[in-house]
């Protein structure tokens, strides 16, 4: 009897429910609906992606990217998908080519049958297959650098010392060779297995009644055969590119292929080529004839030479052959790692220059080298930004974050100057809400920039820049534009030219306000651009409020270094960004590598092993405007990203000619450099072997009771052999485990110089004393002590600044600044100066003092001491006659060689007696 249901059966309040149920464009709607909610966010987050491209002006980079990796996606999940799909189509075909197949198996005697599945497992194959491709297929979303690489690369010029090939290969090519190996080899795997799951579900297997053995219908083994043949085929190919991965192995002494590697490994990688492939046409053989005895037989090789040869045989070979004769053996291959090592870092371009280490320095050297002399950093970083934070802050919401050092022209000479920029922090307003910090505190305001040298009577920097709005005491640094909208500490995005003021300013008991004028942001007037970028911030006041205009814009991305991720994230950037001023508006410049682990033989340093400070970044303070320089042309890998993407990036000569002269070698590579350098400067096989010869980077700073390796610092000063004083970065060398000092680094940057790495390296025999011997002189000189005790008992901490290495001609003189800072104060003012030029140590008020007494004399020294009735900029004492600072300094050796004397020390008193002899020589000449 039929079951009649009415729609007059339902009660009241469901009809209306199954009525909308019913109507298809309703459901259609709401299906569109669901889709535009769940969709919406991530459209507001790509379409205002795009359009700050566009303002940024670099759309090309954002289009190219996004293409790639759609295109990349799409035809990898295609054809993965296409591949899995067709091959299980043709697994449920031939699991059922047979009509005679048993299905049903005998346990115990009972006859079991197999169930036919047919309809489920064909049901499920479309979807697995797009499942699986997916899965596969995604992978090269990400993948987007490896493709365009390869497609645009540049050679590099130079081939590796095994298998011939040029380096670009290992950087553009072979990434992606692997990365489409793996691919494949899972593509097969995961078809190979699904095919098998298949023929085993859908009986294709057939039982022998007699001994009970496995097999497949002749289709079925066809298939399987033909995919295992891809399989092994794939397997062939991964195994020759193995062998190019050989040229990164970290197996031996040093990174690179080794003996073991080139005369082990590498020969069990051809032989696993050669099976491999064997074993893919005796599957392929296999497809026209029953047996499977040849099969086995190739696959059983294989596993023994994998098993055997793959680790057993290198094993053997390391232990008893190389490891006796380590040397010997390894000796061309350490040779290929330290050249390597030194092209991928740029050490094979560094100059190196003995110096004689036996000359004394004299007053006449100090008054020679008085650019130099002038220029010598007192202020740290850390007690100069906590000294601005509590001179120049001004109000609470402003802070320091970084003192960078950079130099000027100053009255027509180069000065070294400390530059902090006044940024605005969002997280110390006193009131935050939303229009506080969305539309009213949007930006930082001006500077702060201290000669390097230079103190007040007072033991306080002085200040070439100061307070809000920024006053100048340099008629040529003068700050126009000193609005700061981005910068380190801009997170945030903020709204402007809106009918809201922006505070610029305080001026006594009110404010200054100002609105907008540049060209930076993405317009907002629309209430379409309202809805997407309220969205994108999760910001649904800014839909709100009335304060937005048709002009109004959304200034965001304003971190310098998220921005500069955001439109280049191919480059690494340095950590250090400066800020320049130039024709009265601020920019920043920050650094940013080009850095791989693909160079083959090139020794690792964490995780690198090239690196190059390819490009330099400006970026407008004020309209976030972004530039991009190559720095280094020479560099194939800019300049394959450079062919990526054309436009992106300028010759440096295009960089403005003021910016040019701010230029400065950066911090990161130099360290990196530096630190591999201090055993690749060892350019002999056996020498680096037995690390005779290893330095390490010289310890000189105190902290936690353990003396830490110094840093990198910027200097001003005259190289040896050069006529004039130039901006360099500098680190000194000792050798391992050892304190005195073995050489010392320097990177220039001014003009046709700049990169250029230079060593100045002491005799191996000379006694030179390094900076952790100074500090150890330092702490146990008497005078010293007794002040510093004096201090401490008065309830004042006592900060020793870094330890400077400052060279001058031949010999070099050390510097440490001293501040004093009350318990209960805030403020480290500089109090005294060491100064130590061989044995000879002195503490004063200031750097002059201390040369003075030293020397004897008066110095050139620009006076540290600033008052109005002292010596203005650039100004100099006289020069008094040398010869009463070398009967001084011949005294002092005289002393010193009595002392050796008694103390049966006699090498130093030989030492000390040479250097007395070249000291009378000079008063001589000087008579």
């Amino acid at each position: 009897m039929a079951n009649n249901v009415s729609d007059d059966d339902f009660d009241g309040e469901r009809q209306p429910a199954s009525g909308l149920l019913r109507r298809p464009g309703t459901l259609i709607t709401i299906v569109l609906m669901a889709i535009v909610l769940l969709g919406w966010p991530g459209f507001a987050g790509f379409y205002s992606d795009w359009l700050w491209f566009q303002e940024v002006g670099y759309q090309r980079i954002f289009s190219t990217i996004l293409l790639t990796k759609m295109l990349l996606a799409l035809c990898a999940v295609v054809l993965s998908a296409l591949f899995i799909w067709i091959n299980l189509k043709i697994a449920l075909r031939v699991s059922q080519a047979g009509s005679k197949l048993v299905r049903y198996i005998t346990v115990n005697k009972e006859r079991l049958e197999i169930p036919e599945i047919a309809g489920f497992i064909e049901r499920w194959v479309l979807p697995l297959s797009l499942l699986g491709g997916l899965f596969l297929g995604l992978q090269y979303w990400d993948s987007w650098e490896v493709v365009l690489q390869y497609r645009h690369q540049t050679p590099f010029g130079d081939s590796d010392p095994v298998f011939g090939r040029d380096i670009a290969y290992y950087f553009f090519s072979l990434p992606l060779f692997d990365l489409i190996s793996e691919s494949l080899m899972q593509l097969v795997i995961v078809t190979l297995v699904g095919s098998l799951i298949i023929n085993l579900m859908r009986a294709a297997t057939l039982f022998s009644r007699r001994g009970g053995s496995l097999g497949f219908n002749p289709a079925a083994r066809r298939h399987l055969l033909f995919l295992g043949a891809g399989l092994f085929i794939v397997i062939a190919w991964r195994a020759r590119l193995e062998m190019m991965d050989l040229l990164f192995s970290n197996n031996g002494t040093v990174d690179g292929a080794n003996y073991t590697d080139i005369n082990a490994t590498l020969p069990v990688l051809k032989i696993q080529v050669f099976i491999a492939l064997l074993i893919a046409l005796i599957a392929i053989a296999s497809m026209f004839i029953s047996a499977n005895t040849p099969l086995w037989v190739g696959l059983g090789l294989y596993l023994l030479v994998l098993v055997g040869g793959g680790w057993f045989y290198p094993s053997m070979v390391q232990r008893f052959s190389v490891a006796p004769n380590e040397l010997v053996k390894e000796t061309p291959y350490i040779k290929n790692n330290i050249d390597a090592t030194r092209k991928a870092y740029g050490l094979d371009r560094i100059e190196e220059q003995e110096l004689s280490g036996d000359v004394s320095i004299t007053l006449k050297d100090i008054q020679e080298n008085s650019g130099t002399i002038n220029n010598i950093r007192l202020w740290d970083h850390k007690p100069i930004l906590e000294t601005f934070g509590q001179l120049q802050e001004i109000r609470t919401y402003y802070d320091f974050l970084s003192a960078d050092n950079d130099r000027y022209m100053i009255d027509g000479e180069m000065r070294q100057i400390i530059i902090s920029p006044r940024e605005l922090s969002i997280a110390s307003l006193p009131n935050r809400n939303w229009i506080n910090e969305r539309l009213t505190f949007t930006h930082g305001f001006g500077l702060t920039l201290s000669p390097a040298n230079q103190v007040t009577a007072e033991g306080l920097p002085k200040l070439y820049i100061k307070d809000i709005p920024p006053v100048s005491s340099i008629p040529t640094l003068k700050v126009k534009v000193p609005e700061i909208y981005y910068g380190e500490l801009t997170h945030e995005p903020v709204y402007v030219k809106t009918t809201a003021e922006e505070f610029n300013y305080p001026s006594g008991e009110n404010n200054v306000y100002t609105n907008y004028t540049g060209e930076g942001g993405v317009s907002i007037g629309s209430y379409w651009r309202k809805l997407l970028f309220a969205t994108r911030f999760g910001d649904m006041k800014l839909i709100l409020s009335d304060d937005m205009t048709a002009d109004s814009r959304v200034l965001f991305y304003r971190n310098i270094r998220e921005r500069l991720s955001r439109i280049a994230p191919f480059l690494h950037y340095d950590q250090d960004p400066y800020m320049v001023i130039s024709d009265g508006r601020l920019f920043w410049i920050e650094d940013a590598y080009t850095v791989s682990d693909r160079y083959p033989y090139s020794q690792s340093v964490g995780g690198i092993n090239y690196i190059r400070n390819s490009v330099k970044a400006v970026i407008d303070a004020y309209n976030g405007k972004v530039d991009f320089y190559i720095a280094d042309p020479a560099d194939p890998v800019i300049r394959t990203w450079a062919a990526i993407f054309p436009g992106t990036f300028k010759q440096l000569s295009e960089m403005p000619a003021d910016l040019r002269t701010h230029l400065r070698y950066p911090e990161d590579i130099f360290s990196i450099q530096a630190s591999v350098y201090s055993t690749y400067h060892m350019d002999k096989p056996q020498t680096l072997y037995n690390k005779e010869d290893q330095w390490e980077i010289a310890s000189a700073n105190e902290a936690e009771g353990k003396m830490l390796p110094m840093n990198p610092y910027y200097t001003i000063m005259k190289l040896p052999g050069e006529k004039k004083e130039e901006f360099i970065l500098m680190l000194p060398f000792t050798p391992r485990s050892k304190d005195n000092l073995a050489a010392w680094m320097v990177a220039r940057a001014d003009g046709e110089n700049y990169g250029k790495l230079a060593v100045y390296q002491f005799p191996k025999q000379r006694l030179i004393y390094g900076p952790k011997q100074i500090v150890a002189r330092i702490n146990q000189d008497a005078e010293i002590s007794r002040q510093l005790t004096l201090w401490n008992q008065r309830g004042s901490q006592v900060i020793f600044g870094t330890l400077l290495v400052i060279p001058v001609k031949e010999s070099l003189i050390y510097v440490q600044p001293l501040y004093l800072k009350a318990d209960t104060g805030k403020i480290p003012e500089l109090k005294r100066v060491i100064v130590t030029v061989e044995n000879r140590i002195a503490m004063e008020e200031t750097l002059e003092a201390g040369l003075s007494r030293i020397f004897g004399g008066a110095t050139t020294a620009q006076p540290q001491t600033t008052a109005a009735a002292q010596t203005q900029p650039g100004s100099a004492p006289a020069v008094v006659p040398d010869v009463r600072s070398l009967s001084i300094q011949a005294s002092e050796l005289y002393k010193n060689a009595i002392q050796a004397q008694r103390d049966g020390d006699w090498a130093r008193y030989g030492e000390e007696i040479k250097k007395l002899g070249a000291v009378l020589e000079k008063m001589q000449k000087e008579k």
